[in-house]
Formats: C-alpha cells, sequence, structure tokens
C-alpha cells in the first residue's frame, strides 16, 4: 500500500500506556476499527513508573472529606475488578496480582492520628481492622490500629504485556517521528496521517475518522503537530526512590494528616531481590534534593513509619518522572481523567493508572457508531513495540 492510497479508521491512538491501550481494547470490542502507535516501548515513562496500585481513594479521603476525586477512583476501582476477574472487557485474568489489598497504618504524631481516622471513615471501598497476631511481622511494632484495604497492586508490566497480546496487529512502532507526515485542514482537522515503515521508502497513509493522543508528556508534541496550541497539560514532578534486599513483601500506606507519607509497594527483581517502591510525600518532596538526599531522606522515613526494621545490606536507588495530567485552575491535581476535543482530535490525559477504564469510557460513549469495517489486517508489516521493563531493572546505579 502506498501513501496514495489511505486505509480508513474510525481512530488512530498517539501513545502506547495504560490509558491508550485501554481504549484500543474497549474500541476494539466495541467494533471499532482503530490502530495505536508508540515511539518507544509499551508504558515507557509514567505508566511504567506506576506503583501498580488500584487506588480506592485512600489519598483522597484523608483530608476530611469524601471529594469527587475519591468517587471516580473508587468506582474505577470496581472496574478493574471485574476486568481482573474475567467478568469484564477487557480481560484481564492474565495480569498478575501483586497483593489483593493494601495495609494502611500511621505513626504516634497527632496529624497522622487524624489523617488515619479520616481515611477510615470515609473510605467508600471496604475496610477492615487486622488484629496484632494478623499483621504482617513488618508492622508489628507500628503503634495504634493497621488496616486492610481492598486497594489491589498489579505487576504493571503483565498488565501491559496482556493488553499488547490482545491488541496484536493493531499495535505498531515508529521511533523515527520523521517517519511520520500530518496532514491537516486546519487547527485539530486530520486529515491524514503518513506512516513510513523503517525498513524502506514503502508509506502507509492513515485516514481516521478520529484521532486521541495518550501520550501523556509527549501530547504536549503531538497537540503542536495537529496545529494546536493552546496550553493543555500540566506536569507534577515526582523523585521515586527504590531499595533493595532481604526485605519482606509489603503494599501500603503511613499516613500523616491529609497526606500519604510512604507508600510502599514491592516487587522481586531478575535476580530474586525484593524491591520496594516508594512513593507518596517521599517521591513529592523529594523533586528538590539530589539523588543523595532523596535516599538519605527515604532511609530516614522508613525507619521512622517502619519501627524495628532492618535495612542493613540493602541498595538504593533513585530516578525522576513527570506524572503528566491535564491542566487544571490553579494546576490542582484534577479529580478525574481529563480529555478535550478539538477539530476530530481528542487529547486525553487518565491522571492516575486506575482511571484508565474512565476515560475510555467516556470517549467511545462520546463516538457513537462505528463507521469503517473492522480489520485485523492492519499495517502488519510494521514492528511491534515492545513492553517497557520496571525502572529496577533499567536503573544503572544503585548505591549501599
Amino acid at each position: 500500500m502506498s501513501g496514495s492510497t489511505a486505509l480508513e479508521l474510525d481512530a488512530l491512538i498517539f501513545g502506547g500506556g495504560a490509558a491508550g491501550l485501554w481504549l484500543l481494547a474497549d474500541l476494539r470490542h466495541r467494533g471499532f476499527s482503530a490502530l495505536l502507535i508508540e515511539s518507544k516501548a509499551l508504558g515507557a515513562g509514567q505508566t511504567i513508573a506506576s506503583q501498580g496500585i488500584l487506588h480506592a481513594g485512600v489519598k483522597y479521603s484523608l483530608g476530611g472529606s469524601a471529594a469527587d476525586s475519591a468517587k471516580a477512583v473508587s468506582e474505577a476501582a470496581e472496574v478493574w475488578r471485574g476486568c481482573l476477574a474475567g467478568q469484564g472487557e477487557p480481560d484481564l485474568r492474565s495480569v498478575r496480582v501483586l497483593s489483593p489489598c493494601c495495609y494502611l497504618w500511621r505513626t504516634d504524631s497527632i496529624m497522622s492520628r487524624l489523617g488515619f481516622l479520616g481515611a477510615k471513615t470515609l473510605l467508600r471501598t471496604p475496610v477492615e481492622t487486622v488484629g496484632p497476631q494478623d499483621r504482617p511481622a513488618i508492622l508489628g511494632q507500628c503503634p495504634g490500629q493497621v488496616l486492610r484495604v481492598a486497594e489491589p497492586v498489579i505487576d504493571v508490566s503483565s498488565f501491559l504485556g496482556a493488553l499488547a497480546e490482545k491488541c496484536g496487529s493493531r499495535l505498531i512502532c515508529v521511533k523515527d517521528p520523521c517517519d511520520i507526515t500530518y496532514h491537516i485542514r486546519g487547527p485539530g482537522e486530520v486529515e491524514q496521517v503518513d506512516v513510513r515503515e523503517p525498513a524502506g521508502d514503502r508509506v502507509i497513509g492513515l485516514r481516521p475518522t478520529f484521532v486521541v493522543l495518550t501520550a501523556g508528556e509527549g501530547n504536549e508534541m503531538l497537540r503542536r503537530a495537529f496545529g494546536l496550541s493552546a496550553p493543555a497539560m500540566q506536569r507534577r514532578a515526582l523523585h521515586m526512590v527504590m531499595v533493595r534486599g532481604r526485605l519482606p513483601m509489603l503494599f501500603g500506606h503511613c499516613v500523616d494528616g491529609d497526606k500519604t507519607r510512604v507508600t510502599i509497594t514491592s516487587a522481586t527483581d531478575s535476580e530474586s531481590r525484593t524491591v520496594w517502591h516508594l512513593g507518596g510525600e517521599i517521591a513529592e518532596r523529594g523533586i528538590d534534593m539530589t539523588e543523595a538526599d532523596v535516599i538519605a531522606h527515604a532511609k530516614r522515613e522508613l525507619s521512622a513509619v517502619l519501627p524495628g526494621l532492618d535495612l542493613g545490606g540493602t541498595q538504593w536507588a533513585a530516578y525522576r518522572i513527570d506524572r503528566a495530567e491535564g491542566r487544571t485552575a490553579g494546576g490542582r491535581r484534577p479529580d478525574g481523567p481529563v480529555w478535550m476535543k478539538e477539530g476530530n482530535v481528542i487529547s486525553a490525559w487518565p491522571t492516575k493508572l486506575v482511571l484508565a477504564p474512565r476515560l475510555s469510557e467516556v470517549i467511545c460513549s462520546a463516538r457513537g457508531a462505528p463507521g469503517v469495517k473492522s480489520s485485523d489486517a492492519i499495517a502488519t508489516d510494521f514492528p511491534r513495540p515492545a513492553v517497557a521493563q520496571p525502572p529496577w531493572e533499567v536503573s544503572r546505579e544503585w548505591h549501599g
């Protein structure tokens, strides 16, 4: 097929993270003809850096009110649970669930006590008090109650792999931006996108009814390519810390006032070591710290929130990531997914991993019925994007 013969599509998606892949699978299930273009690896950047928690609203209940944010994530988490059980679309039974729940605990500070009480009172998901004899050993010396919250934690790589397998030939990798040519009639009015094969001169013309941008930070560059210059995105910087060694598996949050002082998820790396992925206030406050300083800060915080923790023989690393979000007044965190339609271009940001299905539902419902006959024989000669490796497998510098 040459560039003079265009392939008609209902939807052309740019960006193969959680939002783009979920949307592609959803569109296919509804009978839409859709194709997704990824320039790197599936999930590279924001998605693979996610801690994999299907939030049930813990972070949004700490301020003392059940905000719209808590409602949005709680409803989306129910969709995830159905899909993970094979009772919804996409069928995610092959995704590895690292833990069916997260623990919630506090320190002895007054602010921590208040935040803990707010979360316990206002959470919209089942909360269970864990008796002293049933606590994980690592939480044995923590003061006050320990709660178990129905927040599953998934292996993000297996989630990406499951959707990649499901979507098959609808995924293509185009690494060089020079291999894509955009034809627009005006701002946000996409007529055709030409894609050149990486190993030759053949060009495939793609003529979509609508285009969806789910590329996270990449949306900014794509919007410019489609003639859309108005600011639509904001970034929330994070400085994530990882620690590996002889550690127990732990998934949960230590609360402090209206913040999660630290959020811990666990994984096993390629050399069978336990890796703790640290988020929450450590990642947010660490943006102004050097790598050495944020690691030192994380060590102090873990010792404070987990009495009796032995960090002997552990190794540490840190990396920076920007969370791309839809723009809001005052730069506040969006309550839910953000999307906007300009011409036949939809720019979309799910805000959090758990909100990917909610974003997809909104976009699919707004599109009506499919207009192009679906086919699985799309662009089969293009390479398929690989799944991104988790940050602890690619980090080059670990410190004792």
